[in-house]
């Protein structure tokens, strides 16, 4: 008697990279899913069965993993639900050899092969591997230069002049895939340029434009989706200050050639801004320190009242002298003054901040919270080593260095509160026991405390 046929559920993946023509009655996804179950009846024999979802991306490329049906697939694999994938052509699956790696050490986890109908190719031996990265490594090959004669094609419609889509600029309008003229943008983009050279100043006139209600451009795409304007930002400003666009050029990788548009600004305004933005620009450079070392230690953990996120910035005066602050991120996008809380002097709040943890160290109550949270993470804990612990890196807590403070914060920390009477700081919830797992005998944390506290004794 023969030996029972195992039963093998299939999946078939079908993928196209446009979404061109999958309206049709038949396109090529249907096509695809033909064949793919074609091929799986004429493996009836062998015990192949065609499972009942459908695993189809239209429109989308072979060159990421970021498709809803693959995501599908995989997590089908990962359940236990598929035993072969069945797809029209190996590129169908992917186009990228790295992500293919990815899949095949899924498959091989799963106990999954993987067949392609024209190819004839079976993941489940060694030559069926070795035949799959050499055709795989061919189509990424494909997919490169594929993308190098875009970008070439990019470059080369641009130096003639084309514009080459994306958001479209205010003042402007896409008609036939050409920039043209929307006069009632256009006296608002003149308005902007003649207020900067009158103001010189891109706070104070982001701030106007935000009084006016004027937006950044208001828009619909191909496909119907409206987008809105949003607020005018420093950002914003300085962008489209700076972008030749408006004297009618086009710009690619710092280039500049004649558009096929029509220009808005005549060249004397344009070299009055340019001149003005050259100046500011040398006064931040001389000034503001834009690069933020591990001094500012309340990076990303400090909020305002009103919950605005606070970002360090620094100061330098012609005296030479360094100031910190932390400063509402409303007023580094819209200008000073936009958030009522205004900056924080950066050496008083993290003093304070640094006093909170020490005192932390030291609270009867946070020591018993701490104990408490050991307790459930290990069972084996002692009270005295927790209780110990915490007293001697608060002795010591003044005199460690300020990188390695730094590193504590934020282990301890997620999260610093401003109020106007104070602060409110939320801990970690696991950042008291990875702290006393550095500090357990023996381990390389306590070796170090033990070597700074030698250091400064």
């Amino acid at each position: 008697m023969n030996a029972p046929v195992t039963r093998k559920r299939c999946a078939v993946y079908c993928r196209v990279s446009t979404d061109e023509r999958l309206d049709q009655s038949f396109n090529s996804i249907d096509a695809q899913r033909e064949a793919g179950q074609a091929f799986i009846a004429s493996q009836r024999t062998e015990g192949w069965i065609p499972v009942v979802d459908d695993y189809d991306d239209g429109g989308f490329s072979g060159g990421n993993m970021d498709r809803p049906a693959l995501k599908r697939l995989l997590a089908d694999i990962d359940a236990g639900k598929v035993d072969i994938v069945v797809v029209y052509k190996i590129d169908r699956l992917t186009r990228n050899l790295t992500d293919f790696s990815k899949m095949v050490d899924l498959f091989d986890q799963r106990g999954v092969s993987f067949s392609a109908v024209t190819q004839q190719i079976n993941s489940a031996t060694s030559m069926g591997r070795l035949m799959l990265n050499i055709l795989l490594s061919f189509a990424q090959f494909e997919r490169e230069v594929t993308g190098e004669r875009i970008r070439d094609k990019i470059a080369a419609s641009k130096a003639k002049g084309m514009w080459m889509g994306g958001t479209p600029p205010l003042g402007y309008d896409v008609n036939q895939r050409q920039l043209v003229i929307n006069e009632a943008e256009a006296e608002i983009v003149r308005g902007i340029w003649q207020r900067f050279v009158e103001l010189r100043s891109t706070t104070e006139l982001a701030r106007e434009l935000n009084r006016k209600g004027i937006t950044t451009k208001a828009w619909t795409t191909v496909d119907g989706t409206f987008r809105p304007g949003r607020p005018i930002t420093k950002q914003n400003l300085y962008k489209t200050l700076r972008n030749p666009l408006y004297l009618g050029m086009i710009s690619h990788k710092g280039k500049t050639f004649p558009g096929q548009h029509e220009p808005i600004l005549d060249q004397a305004l344009w070299d009055q801004a340019q001149a003005i933005l050259a100046v500011e620009a040398g006064l931040r450079a001389s000034q503001t320190m834009t690069r933020h070392d591990n001094e500012s230690i309340l990076r990303g953990l400090l909020f305002a009242p009103n919950g605005d996120r606070m970002l360090p910035t620094a100061t330098k005066k012609k005296t030479g002298k360094r100031y910190r602050y932390y400063l509402p991120y409303s007023d580094k996008k819209l200008g000073r003054g936009t958030n009522p809380f205004g900056i924080v002097p950066a050496g008083q709040i993290e003093a304070l901040v640094l006093e909170q943890v020490k005192s932390a160290l030291q609270s009867p109550e946070m020591i018993q919270s701490v104990w408490d949270e050991v307790q459930k993470l290990d069972a084996t804990a002692q009270e005295p080593f927790v209780v110990l612990a915490m007293r001697n890196l608060s002795a010591v807590w003044n005199e460690l260095f300020p990188e390695e403070r730094c590193r504590l914060v934020r282990l301890l920390i997620t999260k610093v509160q401003l109020r106007d009477d104070g602060i409110d700081i939320e801990w970690h919830p696991t950042g008291w026991s990875a702290l006393m797992k550095e500090l357990a005998p023996n381990s390389i944390g306590a070796e170090l405390r033990e070597r700074e506290m030698e250091a400064m004794a």
